[in-house]
């Protein structure tokens, strides 16, 4: 194996949205900009680092991700130009947010190698985008769409149901709102209140502004719908793309493919292999490896900015086999026959024989051309669908 795929975070942005619980800050001004002019130069020794050792050279994705990439201006380009000193990725995604992304910026992006655009909308309700703390509206999402597009973008868009007044007619109008503007690719994730966020604490107080989970269901039903009409195929749990925009980047987390993190917060996952060979730039994993005979997959989030301290989940090759079945069950084409195999290899086929045949009668998976795959209902219950899978974790 290889490392395939690169994720960079950017911890900043102008202002926290209220539900998130990402490691992110809200700064603007001359606190922004000191920010970014101690974060940068640490950020590409990482990555020079990795890349002088051969870590990079066959990358084909990269995602760079936050907090908001977009409030660093013209220096993301900068940051996308170090990357590709290093490698010459198929397909290279910023996030942006729309008060922060405009036709200059687009356009040093496409210059500088960025093929697609990852923009948070959320609703295109104005009160809705208040409720939750965003800064911008549905004027300036609906322009940053448009800006992402006439640069030459492959365009993608979040959105948000469940949000705090948000109803299942505005929902709709949400929607056909975006399908108007003809994304390649649309992401649709219901809203989680994690504990400590404030508008966890709000609900608190206030229980009309908890998520409703039936009128959460009723809308990423309708988004399967009218996307679906739309041309939109519906690829994962909460992706939709037209023929040929699924996203590549992601699809390395869902199928087991190794990834680098580089970046305070940033996650990654390499096989025991490569972690053995990068070791020397991930502090302390030598000695857990040699603790760990049995570790078959290294996780691995860099705690802060200089990469001095980070923290390490070490997987067993039952749980990596697992965690694959689980992972695919989030996937419309779900896991391969031969996917199932190697895990009853790994696990034991009377254990995974009988997941499979769990799964199929609670109605969270079928059969489909020898693949297991989720059904809707699989999907809207996902925890007992990805619990039964990760249960195999466990050889007790």
């Amino acid at each position: 194996m290889s490392v395939s795929a690169l994720y960079l975070h950017i911890p900043f942005c102008h202002a926290k949205c209220a539900y998130c619980d990402f490691d992110s800050c809200g700064l603007t001004g001359a606190a922004l900009d000191g920010a970014i002019a101690s974060y940068l130069p640490q950020l590409f020794e990482r990555i020079d680092a990795f890349g002088r050792t051969g870590a990079l050279d066959h990358i084909e994705t990269v995602y760079v991700g936050g907090g908001t990439p977009s409030v660093l201006g013209r220096s993301l380009v900068d940051v996308v130009a170090r990357v590709r000193t290093w490698c010459d990725p198929v397909e290279m995604t910023c996030e942006v947010n729309p008060e922060s992304f405009d036709m200059p910026l687009a356009e040093g992006l496409a210059r500088a190698g960025v093929t697609r655009i990852s923009c948070g909308v959320q609703s295109l309700h104005d009160d809705e985008l208040a409720e939750i703390g965003r800064l911008h509206t549905r004027a300036t999402a609906l322009e940053a769409l448009r800006c992402a597009r006439a640069a030459g973008f492959d365009v993608s868009c979040d959105l948000m149901c469940g949000l705090p007044g948000q109803t299942y007619e505005s929902w709709l109008e949400t929607l056909q709102g975006i399908i108007a503007e003809e994304p390649d690719h649309v992401s649709v994730y219901p809203l989680t209140l994690e504990a400590g966020t404030p508008l966890a604490q709000r609900a608190v107080r206030d229980g009309s502004l908890m998520p409703d989970e039936d009128l959460q269901a009723d809308c990423m039903e309708a988004a399967e719908r009218r996307l679906g009409r739309a041309g939109y195929a519906r690829y994962e749990v909460a992706s939709y793309a037209r023929p040929g925009h699924a996203c590549m980047h992601n699809q390395a987390y869902w199928t087991g493919r190794s990834y680098l993190g580089i970046g305070r917060s940033a996650a990654g996952m390499l096989s025991r292999s490569e972690a053995t060979r990068y070791a020397a730039l991930l502090p302390g994993l030598s000695e857990q490896l040699d603790a760990s005979w049995d570790a078959a997959r290294v996780r691995f989030v860099q705690l802060d900015d200089a990469a001095e301290h980070v923290a390490y989940e070490l997987l067993t090759a039952r749980e990596a086999a697992a965690e694959d079945l689980m992972l695919g069950m989030r996937r419309s084409c779900g896991v391969h026959a031969s996917d199932i195999a190697h895990a009853a290899h790994v696990i034991g086929e009377d254990a995974v024989d009988e997941v499979a045949r769990i799964a199929c009668r609670r109605g969270l998976a079928r059969w489909c051309d020898a693949r297991l795959v989720p059904t809707e209902q699989g999907w809207l219950l996902g925890n007992e669908l990805y619990g039964l899978m990760w249960d195999l974790a466990d050889p007790a």
